[in-house]
């Protein structure tokens, strides 16, 4: 069963011969490293990390949404998404606000700076992945994302 590994090639060629390479979670794992590892490169060092591209987005597409709402959308905890309110803030990309009618609720609005950084990074994020897919063609990539979606959903069927 053990086979000596000589070099980065041949254990690239050994991999792929491999128990693991026939596991969907192992290959989602990889491709996530990898689409995760451009993104981080694509926006830079000082950049907005996947989860708050991701808190930013819906803010600005739903100015007004509460932390909850938030939380609920990005499938994180509320107390998760402190750190990532905080960040967003600090950046000055929104603020919190009051909802009328309940004090102890906080929407989140987007500030013209952070609009306009949202506008930014998604132009950056959509290079990235034309870029990171382009081997695929378009009836692949709709594929990759409605069977992707199907994963998702899955996970919600459970919870119910």
């Amino acid at each position: 069963m053990g086979r000596k590994l000589t070099g980065r090639l041949n254990a690239e060629e050994a991999l792929a011969a491999t128990d693991l390479e026939g596991f969907i979670g192992y290959n989602l794992k990889r491709a996530y490293v990898t689409v995760q590892t451009d993104f981080r490169a694509t926006l830079g060092d000082d950049g907005l990390g996947t989860r708050v591209f991701s808190a930013l987005s819906l803010v600005v597409q739903f100015p007004q949404i509460s932390q909850s709402e938030l939380a609920r959308m990005l499938g994180i905890e509320r107390s998760g998404l402190v750190a990532i309110v905080d960040e967003l803030e600090k950046r000055g990309y929104l603020i919190r606000t009051t909802v009328p009618g309940d004090r102890r609720v906080q929407a989140l609005v987007p500030t013209s700076d952070g609009s306009a950084a949202y506008q930014s990074a998604l132009d950056a994020v959509k290079q990235h992945e034309d870029r990171l897919l382009s081997h695929l063609k378009a009836d692949e990539k709709q594929s990759l994302l409605h069977l992707l979606r199907k994963v998702r959903q899955s996970d919600r069927k459970d919870k119910a």
